[in-house]
Parts: C-alpha cells; structure tokens; sequence
C-alpha cells in the first residue's frame, strides 16, 4: 500500500475538515480526489504530507508511519501544489536543479535527472528563460518538472492544470500517465471531470470531510439513478406535449431551453425508442436528437447535490 490513512479526524476550531477520513492509494494506481471547494481535499493531503497535525487517526507511506520528520519516506515523494512554487530569481534550468538537489546530492546522477526532467515536459527551448517570462502553461510544466525530476515513487498533484491552454492541459496529463506506466503511484485533485475519467484508475469524493463514494468511475456510474440524458431540438412545444412528455414511466426530469429539450431517465434498455414514439404521436417537429450516458459530472451532482467549480 502506497498511501493507508486510516479514521483521520482533523479540526479548525469548531469546524471539523476531516470526519474519520479512510483513504488508499495501492501501488500503480492514479487516484482521483474529488470534492466541491471546502470537502477537505487539500486539508487531507496536507495531512498526509505531514504538513498539518491531526486529532486522531494514522497516516503510513509505502508501509510506514508518516511523520514531520520521515526523511526517508519523503524523500520518494514528488509534490505538485496548484499553486505555482518557484524562484523568479532562477532559470528553468537553475529551479529545476534546486528542487531535484533537494533530494539527489551526486551532481553528476543530478544532471542527468534535470536533463530528464525538461525533456519529459517538453522545456528544451525555455531552459534560460526566467519563470515570469513564461506563458502559463509553461510554468505549471516548470512547476510539475520541479516535483518529479528525483523521480518520486508516490506524486501527489492537486489541481496542476487550473488555467492552463487546452494544449498543455492535454501534455500534462499525457506526462501523468507516462509517469505512472514508469512505476509512480499518484494522489491527483481536480475541478476538470473530464481530466479524472481520462486518467484515473480509480476516484473518491469527498464532501464534509468524509468519504461518500469510493470505486472506478463504471462502479460509480452505477450507484446513481440516472441512466440517460438524451437531448431534443425541438421547433415548438407547448404545455400539453411538454406534460405528455413528464408522463413517461422511466422520467427523472425534463427541462426546455432556447428549443432544447433535455430528457433525463432511468436505467432502462427502450428509453430513447419510448420517447421518439411520443415524440411522433405528439406530432412533435424535432432536428437532432442524441442520447449520453451519465458522466462523472452527472455522479458527483447527484452524489454530493452540488456542482464542481473551480
């Protein structure tokens, strides 16, 4: 087991951030940390780091009790944050060199990793620049390379592509997977759903300081009720067709705007046949018309009742 942390109880004052939290990260896994703003994702991963003291519960790395002074454990840790830590005094070169020193103190096994480091985040033809003279997306893969370039056997990354280019969105996860098919176990956060079914093998979501759903994302689809979305562009609908339509056996809900009408149903096998055999008997003139199977979106809205922002 990479990470155990096991009934985690961790409090501000009268606010309880973490309820008995039970989390695992197994060897090879990339695991999905979800949760709405204030669900404790980054209390429990500070926690974890041994960065912030806890009430109850036990935290082991690779096996091991965690602690402040676990050197050994840490240094098979590479650390991303969301928010950008790096020295605008330092080329990229320079603070790639330092955060990897921080770990690798033979400066011929060092240069080597850096060489890796700005290789595998495509930073070759910024290796001199200055980190304020980089766009964004470069500095979340500067801020990435300075995590990993020791080459950690447990990376944690909470929210590494928040306003980054669909490009270099795209890069980074791409250097994610790749770093798991070299042999890393990751603890990753994100507001991007689409990011977590992309690249987890698994995914917990918390809400409240407490685990409220656990499994892969095919095992978390099946936990809600929601079966299909399946969306209508329609000319005209008036009150009567729109009430046959809230009458259908295996109906959750139904909503009309600007000419799209949005059907959502049931698990079921005829959903999209009922409803085009209502569509015809309500003489309903219709365009397109598409069917969607539930996302992780649709799982964490239903689960935790709330929508994901950044």
């Amino acid at each position: 087991m990479i990470i155990k942390a096991a009934n985690i109880v961790k409090r501000y004052g009268e606010l309880l951030a973490l309820d008995h939290l039970n989390l695992e990260l197994k060897e090879g896994e990339i695991l999905g940390l979800l949760g709405p703003n204030g669900s404790g994702k980054t209390t429990a991963i500070n926690c974890i780091l041994a960065l912030l003291t806890y009430e109850k519960g036990e935290i082991s790395i690779f096996g091991k009790p965690m602690s402040p002074e676990a050197y050994e454990l840490k240094q098979d840790i590479g650390v991303v944050m969301q928010n950008v830590a790096v020295f605008n005094e330092l080329t990229v070169l320079e603070n790639i060199d330092y955060f990897c020193g921080l770990y690798v103190r033979d400066a011929q096994k060092r240069k080597q990793l850096v060489r890796e480091a700005v290789d595998f985040v495509g930073l070759n033809e910024f290796k001199k620049f200055y980190p304020k003279k980089l766009s964004g997306g470069l500095l979340r893969r500067l801020n990435i390379a300075c995590g990993i370039a020791h080459k950690p056997k447990l990376i944690i990354l909470d929210e590494p592509t928040v306003a980054v280019d669909p490009q270099s969105r795209n890069n980074i996860l791409e250097g994610i997977l790749e770093l798991n098919r070299q042999g890393a176990s990751v603890l990753y956060t994100s507001h991007y759903m689409e990011e977590v079914e992309r690249i987890c093998s698994r995914i917990i979501i918390l809400d409240k300081g407490r685990v409220i759903a656990a499994g892969t994302k095919e095992a978390l689809k099946e936990m809600i009720t929601l079966g299909e979305k399946i969306t209508v562009e329609v000319n005209a609908l008036d009150e009567a067709q729109l009430g046959a339509l809230k009458k259908l056996p295996t109906l959750l809900s139904v909503s009309l705007s600007d000419s799209r009408l949005v059907i959502k149903s049931l698990k079921g096998k005829n959903n999209l046949e009922n409803i085009l055999a209502l569509l015809k008997e309500q003489k309903i003139s219709y365009g397109k018309i598409y069917s969607e199977l539930p996302t992780l979106n649709d799982v964490f809205l239903e689960i935790t009742g709330k929508e994901l922002r950044d």
